[in-house]
């Protein structure tokens, strides 16, 4: 994977009744791929994954397929403790045509060793066809699991025809500059703040929240490696409040659909104080 390029971590638009708007969920997938974005990431923390029921899932991923999105523009978040339950997802979504998957490391039991996060990987390799590639998943701020960059090494190496990247959404620069220069696999960014720096460096693209709102400005951004201050601006004040939320308050507004507000459980919309804040500093930011 010499240039994975900008893949759209995308919001989820639920109805009232909690269900996914498959209908909407598609139109959205089509309009990001027609901006000229390399792909699109279903079920990522943005698109509240961790939320989302196997039947959910399928539905999603056939709702994108039946679009005409290409299955190998999809990209597939995985979010289970168990590794037998993950690879089952994958099993899943491979029929369907994915083979590529954005992998949440077991996220209930904290300050596991490298030893113990490598095995449940490597078990999980074992039960999926090797047709699934795998992209590691760092952000510890939420997991509450980390990924060490010895790890991604140690697991780089052991299966170089499965795991093909990682993607580090820390917002720590000395963990992304570490990975970029151990060079064990293609780097791919979470923190859009971050993306100048790691660009020059040979970062391989990004999965990113903000292009649901910006995909040109992302693809821009990663192409000339220059810095877009006022998309950084932005994120600094999404990064203040409830991420999720605060992205679909921004494409609800933007967009003039107010569906975008609701959330599966357990997240909830933004206090109207927070909503007000962030609308306004992002109309201010832009």
């Amino acid at each position: 994977m010499s240039k994975f390029g900008i893949s759209v971590a995308l919001l989820t638009p639920v109805k009232e009744t909690g269900a996914i708007d498959l209908a909407a969920l598609a139109a959205h997938a089509v309009k990001m791929m027609q901006s000229g974005v390399a792909g699109v990431t279903l079920f990522g923390t943005t698109g509240e994954g961790a939320s989302m029921d196997g039947a959910s899932r399928a539905a999603g991923v056939k709702a994108l397929l039946e679009a005409g999105i290409p299955a190998e523009k999809v990209t597939l978040g995985i979010c289970e403790t168990a590794a037998q339950d993950a690879a089952d997802e994958i099993e899943s979504a491979s029929r369907l045509g994915i083979t590529q998957f954005l992998l949440m490391p077991p996220c209930y039991f904290k300050n596991c060793a490298d030893d113990g996060l490598f095995d449940w990987h490597m078990q999980l390799l074992n039960a999926t066809p090797s047709s699934a590639k795998i992209i590691l998943y760092h952000i510890p701020q939420v997991s509450g699991v980390g990924l060490s960059v010895p790890l991604v090494g140690r697991l780089a190496a052991a299966a170089p025809e499965r795991v093909i990247a990682i993607k580090d959404s820390s917002g720590n620069w000395a963990n992304a500059e570490a990975l970029l220069k151990q060079g064990a696999l293609p780097v791919l960014i979470g923190d859009e703040r971050l993306m100048h720096r790691a660009v020059p460096l040979g970062a391989s693209g990004a999965i990113c929240g903000m292009a649901n709102l910006y995909p040109e400005r992302m693809i821009r951004l990663f192409e000339t490696g220059e810095e877009d201050k006022a998309l950084s601006d932005e994120v600094t004040e999404i990064v203040s409040v409830p991420v999720v939320p605060a992205l679909k308050a921004i494409l609800a507004e933007r967009s003039g659909e107010p569906g975008w507000n609701r959330l599966r459980a357990p997240l909830t919309p933004l206090s109207a104080t927070d909503r007000a804040k962030v609308l306004a500093a992002v109309a201010e930011a832009a």
